[in-house]
């Protein structure tokens, strides 16, 4: 069994930045994809970035390309996200997902349906 939580969330100004972290409890981080989707206030999730296993390909949507950028560190198990020239419509819970990729299924980053563990999500609220 797989637990992901996230940290690093909170109330920020616009334009400031915030690194989100989500730390894996389980085994075998390193055969994960991992993923950032966000829900802002009264919408749908969405995706906001993803990661292979090893850190060898990126994904991002078209809202925080060149802003947000992912990363991970497979020793300490942990995925982050770190967001610069925050805006107002960056106001969301932000969710950390992972994809187990051990099935030889092909990389989706932006489908939900592909993850297999959520974390309870961290609230990031940009204030304009």
């Amino acid at each position: 069994q797989v637990q992901l939580v996230e940290s690093g969330g909170g109330l920020v100004q616009s334009g400031d930045s915030v690194r989100l972290s989500c730390a894996h409890f389980g085994p075998t981080f390193n055969m994960y994809h991992m993923g950032w989707f966000r829900q802002p206030p009264g919408k749908g999730r969405e995706f906001v970035a993803a990661i292979t296993w090893n850190g060898g390909d990126t994904a991002y949507s078209d809202s925080v390309k060149n802003r947000f950028t992912i990363s991970r560190d497979n020793a300490m198990k942990t995925v982050y996200l770190q967001m610069n020239n925050l805006k107002f419509e960056d106001t969301a819970v932000y969710y950390c997902a992972a994809d187990w990729a051990g099935d030889g299924t092909s990389w989706h980053p932006n489908n939900e349906g592909q993850y297999d563990f959520w974390g309870p999500g961290t609230q990031v609220t940009v204030s304009s």
